[in-house]
């Protein structure tokens, strides 16, 4: 998605992380064979998180992103062990099914000692591009829903468009390929909003794990 691949190589004792559109990435992907299915149970995907965090070299950050999977499964459990205080972005699509698992993982986060910080609802509808009517596919308002029982703001819509998934298969996002088209502009703001709302008084961001659907 971000056009970067390969292993990345050490350096004094750590790993250099891969670098794309500049931001700092690292990922079981570069690891493995592309086609290798990564088939692990809970303590080695616990010694994994450990590593990327502990043994890769991130150097200065203004942000720690963990693209987590959805749900509350272990890999979201050791994150929260290993970054108490951490906030939590949790994002959705608007039907119910979605809704409610994003619900679970905000919820999990209270239990975890992390804190949500905002919602954000993917693939919130469809722009037809020959006659400009919209189209909600996936239904309305679960973003919404979402941020309202966790108690924390609806911080960006983004709408569903070819070239965002075009984007993310030639490994350019649209906020750099399109920042002024409507995905580009959403994910721009939200993406303004989240950094207002991460910092703490003394202007220092804090820490932030993605749980996503």
């Amino acid at each position: 998605m971000m056009g970067v691949s390969g292993p990345p190589v050490g350096f004094n004792n750590m790993i250099l992380p891969l670098e794309s559109h500049g931001v700092k990435i690292i990922s079981m992907g570069f690891f493995v064979n592309e086609e290798t299915p990564v088939i692990w149970r809970g303590p080695m995907l616990h010694k994994a998180v450990q590593q990327f965090l502990g043994d890769v070299y991130w150097g200065d950050l203004d942000f720690l992103l963990a693209d987590l999977p959805p749900g509350t499964g272990d890999v979201s459990i050791s994150v929260a062990g290993f970054l108490p205080g951490a906030q939590m972005l949790v994002v959705t699509t608007p039907q119910e099914a979605a809704r409610k698992v994003a619900e679970r993982a905000g919820k999990m986060a209270e239990r975890t000692r992390l804190t949500v910080c905002g919602v954000v609802e993917n693939m919130s509808f469809f722009v037809c591009p020959h006659c400009g009517e919209r189209t909600s596919i996936f239904g309305e308002g679960g973003g919404q829903e979402a941020a309202d029982t966790l108690g924390v703001p609806l911080l960006g819509q983004i709408p569903l468009l070819p070239a965002l998934r075009e984007g993310g298969d030639a490994g350019v996002p649209i906020v750099v390929s399109d920042p002024d088209s409507a995905a580009g502009e959403a994910l721009i703001e939200a993406g303004r909003q989240l950094a207002a709302a991460t910092r703490t008084r003394i202007r220092k961001p804090l820490g932030l794990t993605v749980a996503r659907r």
